[in-house]
């Protein structure tokens, strides 16, 4: 190798021709490393995500078309339960008032039974009460007076 003493921005020289040499072999290994799995998973990526889309779009076709089927199943037992109704209403409006009867009678006297214990109970623990009240009033005074209360 030579050196030159010629000082240049470039000197075209044996380093130059190595160096290119060097560059293309990096760019070689560089796309067989890197940019070639980059390009075949960018492009599996670009298939799944349009298989996806259409995926996508069947699902949405056969989507509205099943609320469609939905809707119209859905109106046509509406208008069947509307019409059991009305005859079930037709039918049903006697026992239902003479069923509503009985429930009032029996409510009524059930209100009456559950007063008349509610009340029994009231006295009893009204009673408890008190005794337990005189307990404690004497407890309370044996205390504070020191000495027994009879």
């Amino acid at each position: 190798m030579e050196i030159i003493s010629n000082i240049a921005l470039i000197t075209i020289n044996e380093t130059l021709i190595v160096q290119a040499v060097s560059f293309l072999i990096f760019l070689f290994l560089l796309n067989r490393i890197m940019i070639a799995p980059l390009r075949a998973t960018t492009e599996d990526r670009n298939q799944y995500l349009e298989k996806t889309r259409l995926d996508m779009v069947a699902a949405e076709k056969k989507f509205a078309d099943l609320k469609n089927q939905i809707a119209s199943q859905d109106a046509m037992v509406r208008e069947e339960g509307a019409e059991i109704r009305r005859k079930m209403d037709r039918v049903q409006a006697e026992a239902a008032s003479r069923i509503l009867a009985e429930a009032r009678q029996t409510i009524e006297s059930e209100r009456e039974k559950a007063t008349r214990e509610i009340n029994s109970q009231i006295a009893a623990a009204r009673k408890a009460l008190q005794a337990e009240a005189e307990n404690l009033a004497a407890m309370v005074m044996e205390k504070v007076l020191k000495r027994k209360v009879n």
